[in-house]
């Protein structure tokens, strides 16, 4: 049986209750599932309940109690943010049980178990209800890892960032020149445009905002991790 965690921490554990944040405009759920505690989310518009579903990544049991808890029939579009199947273990089963279409980067798209029904590119927008998601490409962890871009009623930007970007770092890349790949687009096109209150949701463990890890660039780029 869901129940719905307040006040929002940003910690969830495998096995533990979903946490739910209240923004102008919209709510944002974070479950915890599988193995490697992965972030699944569910974004949903407070005006018309319309809700986004960001990577269905294991336990779909889990994943439909959730939806059906906060979001029955109401999910316009799952999107996976990008190819590993730790992302998407829950993906075929969610959309047979939800009939809802799905989105993925063309770059990603073939290991998927279900092809998108949507491929995403760099500048896209979803549109859920009155929320509107800003896609991001950033390559290095995957060819194809997208970031999306939520922005509230308050002017607050929301970055769901998949494996991408971290707490104390990028993710896992397999050679320099990945790295290089994925510091280039963060820097470029995470840090430099947007502000430090900007809230990072990552694709594993806890949220951390721009700001808090803008000071440890250069020592991301010394490291080259």
């Amino acid at each position: 049986m869901i129940n719905i965690d307040r006040p929002y921490t940003g910690h969830v554990s495998p096995g533990a209750d979903p946490q739910q944040r209240d923004v102008p405009g919209a709510s944002i759920v974070k479950m915890s599932v599988g193995g490697m505690d992965n972030n699944c989310y569910l974004v949903q518009c407070a005006a018309t309940g319309a809700a986004l579903l960001i990577d269905a990544a294991n336990e779909s049991e889990r994943v439909a109690e959730l939806i059906d808890y906060v979001a029955p029939g109401q999910i316009g579009l799952i999107v996976t943010t990008h190819q590993h199947p730790d992302h998407w273990q829950a993906l075929k089963q969610t959309t047979a049980a939800t009939g809802a279409p799905t989105a993925a980067h063309q770059l990603d798209a073939d290991p998927l178990p279900v092809r998108p029904d949507r491929l995403l590119a760099d500048g896209d927008h979803i549109d859920i209800g009155e929320l509107s998601f800003e896609v991001i490409h950033l390559r290095g962890h995957t060819p194809g890892s997208v970031t999306l871009a939520l922005t509230d009623g308050d002017g607050l930007v929301h970055l769901f960032t998949g494996d991408s970007l971290f707490p104390g770092g990028l993710g896992r890349t397999a050679n320099p020149a990945d790295f290089d790949s994925l510091y280039q687009d963060v820097t470029t096109k995470l840090f430099a445009r947007y502000p430090d209150d900007t809230v990072v949701y990552p694709g594993h463990g806890d949220d951390t905002t721009l700001g808090i890890d803008r000071p440890h660039l250069p020592e991301w780029r010394e490291r080259g991790w």
